[in-house]
């Protein structure tokens, strides 16, 4: 499975631990703007049939470019036939190279686990050296959720 990872800012890079990730089939891209993400996801997802969290859900705006996608309420066949799942992220683990998502009213799982490819739009505010520094600054949203991710 290819996961991808589109953010923004400097210190992505060594927070996020490039190695892990590569180590992992993972691509790592780190643009420099909110409209440079959304020109990466623009050439990720074109003649794709998209499987995307809620358009509000999604960091930079880009809900905005997931218009026509199939969405995690939608029927299970539609769901399938998906090519790429997009989700944003709610943290980033450099220690492990790993993404933790919190499944919510909008944030379905099934869209970073049901098509081949994923792609994950993670802010700089999503970086988390481990897991107890995720646990700690994410407990909240973490009690709220039907279920956690990695």
């Amino acid at each position: 499975m290819t996961v991808e990872a589109a953010m923004t800012g400097d210190s992505a890079i060594p927070l996020l631990n490039a190695a892990e990730a590569r180590a992992l089939g993972v691509e790592v891209f780190v643009e420099a703007s909110a409209e440079a993400v959304r020109e990466r996801l623009t050439m990720l997802i074109a003649g794709k049939r998209v499987l995307s969290w809620n358009p509000d859900r999604l960091p930079y705006d880009a809900g905005a470019l997931v218009g026509s996608a199939t969405f995690g309420s939608s029927p299970g066949a539609d769901q399938a036939a998906a090519e790429v799942g997009v989700t944003g992220c709610h943290g980033a683990i450099a220690e492990t190279g790993s993404l933790a998502l919190l499944s919510k009213p909008g944030c379905s799982r099934t869209v970073s686990l049901l098509p081949p490819l994923h792609v994950a739009l993670v802010r700089p505010d999503d970086l988390f050296f481990g897991m107890g520094e995720f646990f700690t600054a994410r407990s909240e949203g973490i009690a709220g959720a039907a279920n956690c991710t990695f």
